[in-house]
């Protein structure tokens, strides 16, 4: 993991690099609240990343295009949840990041403790999805 990804759109004048640092299973700290059952998964597992701006207009960034994916074909979502025992630094749920710019944080995902995803995924409307193959611990 880690490998820095870089996307050059120059028709949507779009110049970012994206990087999924460290995935852990289970989340090494304090576990959050164990996730609810309409979450799906009984623990917290996070991905560390990082987006800069490389150049270009103000880019949004969202927990929502990362996913974590497995052997089976099956994909985990972020819950969208933050705040409160979630764990820290979260990346950011919504936020502007200017030219030059970066944000980085913690993606956290419920899942099934008996399962370990093959990849990280960051796949925002508009762009071929990235993928990073998540080692095993």
């Amino acid at each position: 993991m880690g490998a820095k990804k870089t996307i050059n759109d120059a028709e949507s004048n779009v110049h970012i690099t994206v990087q999924a640092l460290e995935y852990q299973q289970p989340y090494k700290r304090p576990q959050p609240q164990k996730p609810e059952a309409f979450q799906g998964g009984d623990i917290w597992a996070t991905v560390r990343i990082k987006f800069c701006n490389v150049e270009g207009p103000n880019i949004n960034v969202s927990q929502s295009p990362w996913t974590l994916a497995y052997e089976d074909g099956s994909s985990i979502e972020t819950t969208g949840s933050t705040g409160g025992d979630m764990p820290k630094p979260e990346f950011p749920m919504a936020k502007a990041v200017k030219a030059g710019r970066c944000a980085a944080g913690l993606v956290a995902f419920p899942v099934p403790s008996s399962k370990w995803p093959e990849r990280v995924v960051y796949g925002p409307d508009g762009i071929d999805p990235i993928e990073w193959a998540t080692p095993k611990a």
